[in-house]
């Protein structure tokens, strides 16, 4: 079973950047797509990017394309998301997701394994 737990969340100013973690448990890591996901206030969670097993391949949502970048270190069990030109709408709980696959997936259903999330908040 694989644990999940995000780091790197916080208050920025708009214009900002964050660099958001995840470290994972488990000898497979490296065998599974991840990704991040968001819930802003009020609305339903959002795929954010994905990232392949190897990390040969990334998904981006089109709210963040040119702003942020998903990248994984296999030898460290870890994922992570720079996020540039942050916008207040940027503003929600950040997940962390194992993939059910090698595959890239960009709905909930494809992945099976859930960090607690970490709160990002842009201000105007």
């Amino acid at each position: 079973q694989v644990h999940l737990v995000e780091s790197g969340g916080g208050l920025v100013q708009a214009g900002g950047s964050l660099r958001l973690s995840c470290a994972a448990s488990g000898r497979t890591f490296s065998s599974y797509a991840m990704g991040w996901f968001r819930q802003g206030p009020g609305k339903e969670r959002e795929i954010v990017a994905a990232i392949s097993s190897t990390g040969k391949f990334a998904y981006y949502a089109d709210s963040v394309k040119g702003r942020f970048t998903i990248s994984r270190d296999n030898a460290k069990n870890a994922i992570y998301l720079q996020m540039n030109s942050l916008k207040p709408e940027d503003t929600a709980v950040y997940f962390c997701a194992k993939g059910s696959s090698i595959y890239v997936g960009t709905e909930n259903r494809s992945y099976d394994a859930w960090g607690q999330g970490t709160q990002v908040t842009v201000s105007s």
